[in-house]
Formats: structure tokens, C-alpha cells, sequence
């Protein structure tokens, strides 16, 4: 079937601009009364069940649940100022965490289509602030690719060119927010897996500090490479999210004011070459002219030394991330099969110093910088089916092209950000990255709202009516 590059039309809706809106102005709109939260809710799942069949971001959406819960939320909307901050707004959670009443399969066959019982950690907390959970957002197997095409289910695509990724692993839950899905998602970064989809996608995403967040399933790894995140339109969104998955009620330290805090005069550092090849020149033209609107600011903009290291430095460490996962070995796809077999063969106890060696030459390079600044990707998004035949050695080669400069971060403990930083010459989006200081999460968000200001871009896929749907494989649905 020849796939355009533009997306058929959402059936319109009453509240068709306020879905536009951020998730911010529409947890607003329904504690003033403005709108219902069942409103939202249902002209999200006309959009699903309009565009899902060709994007397939969702893997399951509880339509029943998720209206049940929204009804439930109107009629308990008696004291405005003391609902939660996203009280009523509909949101995503990437198929790596459990939502209590739904699957979790991870993009897996070798999972068992069993049920949670109960909340995460992290969904537990994104209740607490007030969300409507609408379904299951889809993510590579075991999150262990940054594309996503899962062979559970056909691949998730790129709102803004059908025939290309959204990236992965939180692939679904940028092809959501990106075509209008949902105004807000969830997702998890071990790589990348955050940051790489919001710039495929033209969004902010963004990967807390080693520690900021607790674990989703309490895990207490010192050198944990994932935690959780937020993939939004904006800082701001992106920033409440924070706050939301803070678990705290009262807290002394807001993700939230930290963004809006106007900067010192900061030393930016931006890195041009890698080991892994040079950003497409269309990329490094963004990153510049970011690098310019900084330095007009006041800030001292310098080039950084160039990365060094190599992926055997990555390897293990991302073997030992997948292994722990709950997967089986039976069943499992050829790359996520390679890394487990991989894993087998690891001695624990080097783990600890593997991890702390890359860490320690990543942060010399890092160590002169208060924000260090690269392009997220070296390339545009792949072609869908790009990787397919490709033996496990040279997709995880590829991927490099993808999470080369990403997975420094999860390594050393950072907090990063990718921000959108215009459209190439075919229209494809373009990611800017953004590290910090471990524990500088707040000054990270700052520097990317000041820059999303002065950039002032909102790039949205051009949704073109006339697309046929595809064949609509089956949903989930409870």
C-alpha cells in the first residue's frame, strides 16, 4: 500500500481546540468548569479510533474504564482549588510499566497476557495527580531498540512521515502526543528512549537525573540507567509531569518553579563529532542556530571535546539492563534475544566497574560545562522496516545512529533533554539535546524553556483527509 507522508483527519469535535491545547490549559479548563473531563476523554478516543490503525502508538486503550473514570471525576469536581494539578486530563502509559486492570507485554510474545493487579510506582503517582490513563502506549520489545516495530504488532509510525519511525523504545508515546492522541504521555528512557522519539517527533522529552525519580518498581540500583519521563509539547507540560511523578504532595523543590527561575550566566559547551559519525549537516545548521540564540543571551558558548568510547563500552551495560527484565528467552525476537545470550555470559561483579569506567570518561568531557550541547540524533528518522534483516550485531551498530549521543547521559546519571529545533529540508523534525550537571534537572528545564521561548516553534504533522486506513488489526479494548 503507498503511504503519503500526512495523516488522515480526526472527525471533528466540540472541543477541538481545547484539545489542541496543552494538558496544563486543559486541567485549567476543567476546574473551571469549562470543559468535562469526559468531554476530553471521548474526543481522544474518536481520534484513537480514527488514526491508531495506521499509527499504532496504543497496543490497548480501556475506552469503558477511561470514561467510567472521567464521569467519576466530573461528578466530584466540588472544590476546584484542591484538585490535583492534571485532574481530569487524559493520559498514556508506555507498555514497560504496570497500569492496575490492563496488560502489560512489554512489545513482547514471550510476555503472558496477564493482568496487572495493581499500579506501579510511577502510574501510582500520575493517579494521584488526577490523570484519566486511556490505554497502553507501544514500545520495542523489552525497550531494547530505539525504533518501534515490535513484531507483536505492526509498526508504530511517524505522524509526520508515515513511512518512517517514531523511534523507540517510548515510540508510542510520541506518535500520540504528536498527532494529537493524547496531549501528554509517559515514557522511560535507558538510552535514549525518551529523548530520540520526542525529537523524531517534533517534542520535548525529557530524562530526569539517576535518583530523581523513584523507581518504578522499586528497584534501588545506584547505576540504574532508565527512569521514567515525560513527553509533552512543552516545558511547561513537561515540568508538572515531573512534579506529578515526584510522589510528593507538598513539595520543598518544584520541577515546576525551577523552570521558570531566570538563568545565571552559564558555560555551554556543544560537541560536533562522535565516534559513531557526524550529525546529518541539516542538524548541526539547528543546533547552531540554537547555540547562536544562546550566546546572544549572555551565555559563554564554547565547542567541547569530542566524544570518545566505544559501543563495547555500552554493550555490556545494556545486556545487563534488558536481562532484567521479566521476558523469557523463549519467543523473543533475534536482537533481544542476542543480549539476553549476552547477558548470560557477564560476571556480575565487573558490572559495577564497567559501568563506573564509561561513566568516568564520559564526565571529563562533560566536567567544564554547566550545559552541555549536542544534536539527540545523528540522522533523521529511519524508514520503517530499515532494520528488519539486519543480524543483531549491525542493528545494534545502527542504533548508534540513534543513541550515540542519548545514552551518555543514562550512563553517568544525567538529566537531558531533546528539544525541538525545527523541520529538515524533507519536513522531518530535528532534535536539539540538552545535559546538565547530575541534580541540575531544574536549571536543564530552564535553559529549554528560555530557548523554546526565543525559538518559538509548535511543529505539528500536516493531517491530510484524504489518506485511506489501512487494515485495522484488532485492539485491545476493556
Amino acid at each position: 500500500m503507498h503511504l503519503s507522508t500526512a495523516l488522515p483527519a480526526a472527525s471533528p469535535t466540540t472541543h477541538e481546540a481545547l484539545m489542541n491545547s496543552s494538558a496544563l490549559q486543559q486541567a485549567q479548563a476543567i476546574r473551571q468548569g469549562k470543559v468535562t473531563s469526559e468531554a476530553l476523554v471521548r474526543g481522544y478516543l474518536e481520534r484513537i479510533r480514527h488514526l491508531n490503525p495506521t499509527l499504532q502508538a496504543f497496543v490497548m486503550v480501556a475506552e469503558r474504564k477511561a470514561l467510567a473514570e472521567a464521569r467519576a471525576k466530573d461528578a466530584n469536581r466540588t472544590k476546584p482549588r484542591q484538585l490535583p494539578a492534571f485532574y481530569g486530563v487524559p493520559i498514556g502509559i508506555k507498555d514497560m510499566n504496570f497500569v492496575r486492570g490492563m496488560p502489560t507485554r512489554m512489545g513482547s510474545r514471550s510476555m503472558p497476557n496477564l493482568w496487572s493487579p495493581i499500579d506501579d510506582v510511577t502510574v501510582s503517582a500520575l493517579r494521584r495527580a488526577g490523570f484519566v490513563i486511556l490505554g497502553k502506549l507501544a514500545t520495542s520489545e523489552a525497550g531494547a531498540l530505539p525504533i518501534t516495530e515490535p513484531r507483536i504488532h505492526p509498526p508504530t509510525r511517524n505522524p509526520f512521515d508515515l513511512s518512517r519511525t517514531p523511534g523507540g523504545s517510548s515510540g508510542g508515546s510520541a506518535a500520540a502526543v504528536a498527532a494529537g492522541l493524547l496531549p501528554i504521555a509517559h515514557g522511560s528512557d535507558g538510552g535514549g528512549s525518551i529523548r530520540i522519539p520526542a525529537a523524531l517527533c517534533g517534542l520535548f522529552g525529557f530524562k530526569p537525573s539517576r535518583g530523581q525519580l523513584k523507581n518504578a518498581y522499586r528497584r534501588r540500583d545506584p547505576r540504574i540507567l532508565y527512569t521514567c519521563g515525560p513527553i509533552t509539547r512543552s516545558v511547561d507540560d513537561a515540568a508538572a509531569l515531573l512534579d506529578a511523578m515526584s510522589h510528593s504532595r507538598y513539595p520543598t523543590w518544584s520541577f515546576a518553579c525551577q523552570a521558570q527561575q531566570p538563568l545565571p550566566s552559564l558555560k555551554i559547551r556543544y560537541t560536533v563529532n562522535t565516534p559513531f559519525g557526524a550529525p546529518d549537516p541539516e542538524h548541526l545548521t539547528a543546533m547552531q542556530r540554537c547555540l547562536d540564540l544562546l550566546a546572544n543571551l549572555g551565555h559563554d558558548i564554547a565547542p567541547a571535546p569530542d566524544l570518545t568510547g566505544t559501543l563495547s563500552d555500552f554493550l555490556p551495560l545494556w545486556q545487563a539492563a534488558v536481562a532484567s527484565t521479566p521476558l523469557r528467552r523463549s519467543h523473543v525476537e533475534p536482537f533481544t534475544g542476542w543480549l539476553l545470550d549476552g547477558a548470560r555470559q557477564l560476571k556480575k561483579r565487573h558490572l559495577p566497574t564497567l559501568h563506573d569506567l564509561a561513566a568516568d570518561k564520559i564526565n571529563q568531557l562533560y566536567e567544564n560545562a554547566d550545559i552541555w550541547v549536542s544534536a539527540t540524533t545523528l540522522t533523521g528518522a529511519p524508514q520503517i522496516g530499515a532494520w528488519q534483516h539486519l543480524p543483531p550485531e549491525a542493528a545494534f551498530e545502527a542504533a548508534a545512529g540513534l543513541a550515540g549521543l542519548t545514552a551518555p547521559a543514562n550512563i553517568t546519571g544525567r538529566p537531558a533533554c531533546s528539544l525541538p529545533a525545527g523541520l529538515s529540508s524533507t519536513g522531518l523534525p530535528i532534535g536539539l539535546q540538552l545535559v546538565a550537571r547530575p541534580g541540575d534537572d531544574g536549571l536543564l528545564l530552564a535553559v529549554a524553556r528560555t530557548l523554546e521561548q526565543s525559538l518559538g516553534l509548535s511543529l505539528r504533522p500536516n493531517l491530510d483527509p484524504s489518506l485511506p486506513t489501512p487494515l485495522r488489526p484488532k485492539l485491545g479494548r476493556s
